[in-house]
């Protein structure tokens, strides 16, 4: 039986790249047939990291049966995951968010959890020495991996230890972090040919805050002012995307990279209510900046109330 390796709806770079890693690892290391797969396209960003190292697109899949084995990756929440997700031989849990729960395994299985800004930082510790038989794309891949969910190391869920690792495989791999990582910000920041709804999709999350539900939206850009010249179009389009996706509220946060803020889109008072509880801000137009807000997982979903 081949083991399905995958991440998170919406793949990004770490959602993309990690499965590539870890069915690789199991295959030829643990000698455990392996596929890494997509629960979607991947964002630009993803996109170019697959064709800088020469690596395949992973097949995408909808679902799962019970005759799937399977481990998860850059998540554990089942919102993200295939709507049969409970009904695969899940084999283990690879991550490093918060603990959702609602996940069911037919037995025993292995979970690891680290409170580390990437996936594959993780990977990289689990792996150990075997890491020296991996080829160069796969360590690329692992280097694009961190650079993309640490921002370079400006996001503040970036450890001393998810920098070393990087650098580590910078110098291994001879490339140069900053030239890497602006170009993948360039890719990241190419939005033109996407939707509104595509983009309000594009990286989100979904989250239930004081009784309410939310498709947590970020975009991460070095040149915000593409993504804030469409803010009209995008907030007349909040509400046929909650709809069909059976929310109550899409928030968008535009994260600049370079100023390391983030701003809030503010379509209507709830969203107001919730940004002045939230952040302890005071709006008073339709969108509010966040000095120093980077990191969904840990200075947005936290900080959220109403």
């Amino acid at each position: 039986m081949t083991t399905l390796v995958f991440g998170h709806k919406s793949p990004d770079t770490d959602s993309t790249g990690s499965p590539i890693i870890w069915a690789w690892y199991l295959s030829t290391v643990q000698n455990t047939p392996a596929k890494p797969v997509l629960l979607g396209e991947p964002n630009t960003e993803a996109a170019f990291v697959l064709t800088h190292w020469n690596l395949t697109k992973p097949d995408i899949i909808t679902d799962v049966t019970a005759d799937d084995a399977v481990v998860i990756v850059d998540t554990n929440n089942p919102a993200e995951l295939p709507p049969s997700i409970n009904e695969a031989k899940i084999e283990g849990i690879i991550d490093h968010h918060m603990l959702v729960g609602g996940l069911k395994t037919k037995g025993p299985i292995d979970i690891t959890i680290r409170p580390l800004a990437c996936t594959a930082t993780i990977m990289h510790d689990l792996m150990g020495d075997a890491l020296a038989q991996a080829p160069r794309e796969i360590k690329g891949a692992m280097l694009s991996c961190i650079l993309s969910d640490t921002l370079e190391f400006r996001s503040p869920t970036t450890t001393a230890h998810d920098r070393a690792v990087a650098e580590k495989l910078a110098a291994d791999l001879g490339v140069s972090i900053s030239k890497l990582a602006t170009a993948m910000f360039e890719a990241k920041s190419d939005v033109s040919a996407f939707t509104d709804a595509e983009l309000l999709r594009m990286d989100s999350k979904e989250y239930t805050v004081a009784g309410k539900d939310l498709r947590v939206s970020v975009l991460e850009t070095t040149a915000p002012k593409i993504v804030l010249d469409r803010k009209a179009s995008l907030m007349a389009s909040m509400d046929a995307v909650a709809r069909e996706d059976g929310a109550d509220q899409v928030l968008l946060f535009v994260v600049d990279i370079l100023r390391e803020e983030a701003t809030l889109l503010v379509p209507n008072d709830l969203v107001k209510q919730m940004a002045e509880a939230s952040f302890g801000c005071t709006v008073t137009g339709d969108t509010v900046v966040l000095p120093g807000v980077m990191s969904r997982k840990k200075q947005i979903i936290p900080a959220l109330k109403l």
